[in-house]
This record gives C-alpha cells, sequence and structure tokens, in this order.
C-alpha cells in the first residue's frame, strides 16, 4: 500500500511512540527501584546511564553504517532488534544487575529508529518544509517518553514495578511491525561521497556544522540529565505532602508524561518556526529560556507543587524545542553522501555526555545528602550541574551565522 508523504510521516512516528515504550521506565521508577533495590542514587542513575551509552553506541553504528548499507536496512535491523531486546528486559530484569545489562542491551538496539530516520525523512522532505517534518520526527519522540512514563506510571500507582517492566518489554514489539510494514515499499539509497569530503572536511573545517554539534553535546548534558532526574525530583515534592512513594512516584511519572507531550507540541512548532524565522533566531531563544529555568528549579522543591509543576513544565517544553532545529540545521550544512558519519559522531558526543549527566547529577545529589545539606540545596545544586550544558548551548547557538 503506497501512502503520502504526510500520512507515512505520521504513521511512523506512531510507530516510534510504541518503540519508545520502555525509553523512560527505569527513570519513572528510581525513587522505587532504590527502596525495593537498596541501592544509591548514583547506582540508579547508572542504570540510566547504561542504556545512554549503549544508545549513543547503536546511534553511531547505525547512522556511519547508513552511510554504506541504506539507511532504510539499518532502520529495520534496528526494528527487530529493539522488539527482542524489549521483551527481553520485560521477562528478565529483576535486580540491579540485570536491569544494567538488559536495559543495555535496549539501548544498543535503539540506534536505527532515530539516525536512519532523520536521513529518510531529510530525502523525502522539501527543504522548505524540512524544519516542520523533523519537527514531527522529534515530537514523536517526546510521544513516546510521554507514553513510557504514563504507562509506568500507571504500574506503579496500581501494581509494582515488575509489571511496569513487563508492560514497556511488550509494546516496542507492535512498534516494530508497524514501522517494517511502513517501510516496504521505500527505496534504500545509498548516496555516492564526494572525493575530499569525508568525516574531517564535514565536520571540523565547516564552521557551522562543528558549532551544531558542539550545541548538541551542550543540549543533550541538559536534556538527558533532567529527564533521569526529574522524576525523582517531582517524586520528592510529591512525598512532602506524605503520600507513599510509590504512589508519588507513579504521580510524579504522569506528571512528567503530560510534560512530554507539550513538548511534543513544541518540537513541531519550533520546527515549522524555524522555516519561517531562521534556525539561529529559534536556537538562541529557546536555549537561553531552559538554562534560566534548569538554574533556578531545584532550588523550588519546597515550593507549592503548582509552582514548581508549572516550572518542570517549561523547562521539559523549552530543552526539548531545540532538538528539531539543531538536527534539521546539521542536515543542511552537510553533504549527503556523509551525513551519516556526521550524524553519527553527534550522537555519539551527544549521547555520551547525555550518559554522563545522570551519573554525575546524582553523584552531586549523594554528596549533598552526605553532607546534610537542605533539601532545596541537594536538588539545586544538582540541577544547576545540568544548566551549565544549556548555557554552552546558548553560547553555541549565539556564535552561529545571524543569516542562518
Amino acid at each position: 500500500m503506497t501512502f503520502s508523504v504526510g500520512r507515512w510521516t505520521m504513521l511512523v512516528c506512531l510507530s516510534r511512540v510504541f518503540l519508545f515504550a520502555n525509553f523512560m521506565t527505569v527513570a519513572a521508577a528510581i525513587p522505587v527501584l532504590q527502596q525495593e533495590w537498596g541501592i544509591s542514587a548514583a547506582s540508579a542513575g547508572a542504570v540510566v546511564s547504561a542504556f545512554t551509552v549503549a544508545y549513543a553506541v547503536s546511534l553511531f553504528v547505525f547512522a556511519w553504517a547508513s552511510d554504506h548499507f541504506g539507511a532504510k536496512r539499518m532502520v529495520q535491523v534496528s526494528a527487530v532488534a529493539s522488539a527482542l531486546s524489549s521483551l527481553l528486559f520485560g521477562l528478565f530484569a529483576r535486580d540491579w544487575g540485570s536491569a544494567l545489562v538488559l536495559y543495555a542491551l535496549i539501548g544498543l538496539s535503539q540506534g536505527g529508529i532515530y539516525t536512519p530516520l532523520i536521513m529518510l525523512f531529510s530525502e523525502r522532505a522539501a527543504s522548505g518544509r524540512r524544519g516542520a517534518a523533523m519537527g514531527w520526527l522529534i515530537a514523536s519522540t517526546s510521544v513516546g517518553y510521554a507514553f513510557s512514563l504514563a504507562l509506568t506510571g500507571a504500574c506503579l500507582s496500581l501494581a509494582d514495578y515488575q509489571t511496569a517492566f513487563l508492560l514497556a518489554g511488550i509494546v516496542p514489539g507492535i512498534g516494530s511491525v508497524i514501522l517494517l510494514a511502513l517501510l516496504r515499499e521505500s527505496e534504500n539509497t545509498i548516496h555516492p561521497r564526494q572525493a575530499g569530503h569525508g568525516i574531517l572536511e564535514a565536520l571540523w573545517r565547516a564552521r557551522e556544522t562543528r558549532l551544531l554539534t558542539a550545541g548538541y553535546v551542550f543540549h543533550s548534558w541538559e536534556l538527558l540529565g533532567a529527564w533521569a532526574w526529574m522524576p525523582a525530583l517531582l517524586a520528592a515534592a510529591f512525598a512532602l505532602s506524605g503520600q507513599d512513594l510509590g504512589f508519588a512516584s507513579g504521580q510524579s511519572a504522569l506528571l512528567i508524561a503530560g510534560m512530554h507531550l507539550l513538548g511534543a507540541g513544541a518540537s513541531f512548532s519550533m520546527g515549522g518556526l524555524s522555516d519561517r524565522l531562521g534556525r539561529r533566531t529559534v536556537l538562541v531563544g529557546v536555549a537561553a529560556i531552559a538554562t534560566a529555568i534548569s538554574f533556578s528549579l531545584g532550588w523550588l522543591v519546597t515550593a507549592p507543587l503548582v509552582i514548581l509543576a508549572t516550572l518542570a513544565m517549561l523547562q521539559s517544553v523549552s530543552s526539548i524545542a531545540d532538538s528539531p532545529v539543531l538536527t534539521v540545521a546539521l542536515t543542511e550544512t552537510t553533504e549527503p553522501g556523509v551525513l551519516g558519519q556526521v550524524l553519527a559522531v553527534r550522537a555519539l558526543l551527544g549521547f555520551g555526555a547525555g550518559a554522563v549527566a545522570p551519573i554525575a547529577a546524582g553523584g552531586v545529589l549523594d554528596f549533598a545528602r552526605g553532607q546534610d545539606f537542605s533539601l532545596p540545596v541537594s536538588w539545586g545544586l544538582t540541577f544547576s550541574l545540568l544548566a551549565l550544558g544549556g548555557l554552552l548551548a546558548t553560547f553555541a547557538a549565539l556564535r552561529l551565522r545571524r543569516v542562518y
């Protein structure tokens, strides 16, 4: 069956929502897992970091391979591997060691449903609509995260973490079937590479590409670190009202699920807005807003919940809004024959930084607690560390050409 570009795009995005059903499962369950498994904040963050490191490697490998074997083929391999590894996690992750290994295995399999799809979207979308198309792709990621949080939050509130892991392990198989069906009639294009246009020329000798890559790395530190620890921050705020830890964690996950849905809207709208106002203008604006909120968020953990939740929502929206703009801008500054390699290097650096961020933030939180710092100081220092990434991302965006 042949679909229009718009319908194909929407169905691909739907498949990604299901495939990302387990992306936020562990982060949402951190307070419960710490209690059930008797582990520290840094150890809990390490499970998320193991996934993120593996995901960074996966993004690199699948993106690099797309230049040589075709983006479509890499998406297909990744979709099947994601379904199988997710099922293993859902069935067998029942302690810290098994979760660490199996969650990392999911990360190793998922890279092909992101960077190679960027290449497919870039091939199908006209230049004047590429920002909007990339907005849809990034928005589907946010919806997938929201779905993962909502699924986990509901299970933690009504059942236990084992149920959450099991459901999050089964659902990606649905997304895999949908995506494989949609790709059946797509061409597997392998772009020729021009002589003298390798990865070094594309990345290090092109100022705009270099700045966009650096901006993505700093953006990933702030974004992925906040994603790992925002559920625990809000769970702490809920627990201050005397709620049970499992219920508080569940309510926190459901609240953040709503934030990711708003983030999906921001991704779509900012991608389209950058088609009209320019990439640099949008990047500077949203990065500056996200940074300001990240610096203030943790210090307000004891503030009225409505204030904290509002700021957390604004941080979630603004920190994801520059993702499609950074991505579409990179596709416009890079030759198609080496786009996969540039995306591979960017992903490895970006998600590598994002993998370190949860551990670093967890270490700060453990240190602050060990020093008997107050709750606002402990969480304030934690999120201020993450906000440094946003500050550097803002600086990188400011250095882009004004006409860009």
